[in-house]
């Protein structure tokens, strides 16, 4: 019984050139468990490996937001 292997995954499957990853490696969560770095909340920074680009997209205006907040506060 032989089955066709399955191809690999990609390395950086979560990399795409649509949306780039608003990481700035600056890699700290504050008190709301959202990054002090690309102000992505926790659970937005797990869901982007399987995140669509409209997804991602979403997920960059909520943390632009977050970051325009901050940046009144």
């Amino acid at each position: 019984m032989s089955s066709a292997a399955k191809p690999a995954k990609p390395l950086y499957s979560n990399v795409s050139p649509a949306v780039p990853s608003p990481c700035i490696s600056t890699c700290r969560l504050d008190e709301h468990k959202v990054c002090i770095g690309c102000f992505r909340h926790v659970e937005d920074i797990r869901q982007w490996r399987a995140a669509d680009d409209e997804q991602r997209r979403q997920i960059c205006r909520e943390a632009l937001a977050r970051r325009q907040l901050a940046g009144s506060a």
